[in-house]
């Protein structure tokens, strides 16, 4: 045997550890979840019902909506504050921006539970808003509570720090001296911004709503405590499916479903990064 074939053997064998590893605990499960939802809960058979129950149940369908709003408006709610974040972050030198750049990320650090409930007893009708407003004769009432706004609030307090410190990292990678040479010849903020800085950095913005959008369709800590019961986000319907109905194969079709809208997030940030190689090619 070759010494070339003997050291090829040798990285398959240090490789093949870690392959089974991801093999077990990822493709298996979710090859064994797709081929379960196609079953019939009862025969076993062959059967599209468990996928068109979710898209012609209306409760089903309207969970289905209901978190791709919340989804949709959390992101974009999240990057445009995170992307205003990091460019004061980045561009402003004073006192008051490096403490906000050593405060900012604290809520990543707080846990989930924890930050929920601090939220409820913030937000909710007879929490401390309310009770203040007391003070000054006023009832004030939000509503937030078991309604999409009070999760895509609890959802903002979660991702504009991550979204911000990724979005960050990339505008950090932009030198000075191309701000500073557009500056000599005469451009304005503006054109700097539109021209320089937003192409720059626009990939770090998309992969932070890539990150943002996945992480808020299989939500379930903040729905679970402050949402109501209809309708319901999808990862909440997908452990009513599961624990309360014990409907095993619809679950598994449900998961296919969860797994193939954040799969689009997914492709838009292979992409992005394909597109950034091609651009390190020129």
């Amino acid at each position: 045997m070759s010494k070339n074939v003997k050291q090829k053997l040798a990285a398959y064998a240090m490789v093949l550890p870690a392959f089974l590893v991801v093999m077990l605990t990822v493709a298996y499960p979710i090859v064994a979840a797709v081929i379960q939802s196609f079953q019939d809960g009862e025969t076993g058979a062959f059967t599209m019902a468990n996928y068109t129950y979710f898209f012609t149940d209306p409760a089903q369908r309207s969970n289905l909506l209901y978190t791709l709003f919340i989804v949709f408006v959390t992101v974009a709610i999240a990057i445009v504050v995170a992307y205003l974040l990091a460019l004061y972050l980045r561009f402003v030198k004073s006192k008051i921006s490096k403490t906000i750049g050593m405060l900012y990320l604290l809520p990543r650090f707080v846990p989930a539970m924890c930050a929920v409930y601090a939220m409820i007893t913030i937000i909710r009708d007879t929490g401390l808003i309310n009770r203040i407003g007391q003070l000054f004769g006023l009832d004030i009432n939000l509503g937030m509570m078991y309604h999409a706004s009070g999760i895509i609030t609890m959802n903002l307090w979660f991702n504009i720090p991550f979204a911000a410190m990724m979005i960050a990292a990339g505008l950090g990678g932009i030198p000075d001296s191309i701000i500073e040479a557009a500056e000599d010849v005469g451009a304005g903020k503006l054109t700097i911004f539109a021209k320089m800085i937003l192409p720059l950095s626009i990939k770090d913005v998309v992969v932070a709503a890539t990150f943002v959008f996945m992480s808020n369709v299989s939500s379930f800590t903040t729905p679970y405590l402050m949402g109501g019961n209809a309708p319901k986000m999808l990862g909440i319907a997908l452990f009513d499916q599961f624990n309360r109905y014990l409907d095993y194969n619809r679950s598994a079709a449900l998961s296919v479903i969860m797994f193939l809208i954040c799969s689009v997030s997914a492709g838009v940030y292979i992409y992005t990064n394909l597109k950034e190689n091609d651009w390190e090619k020129q």
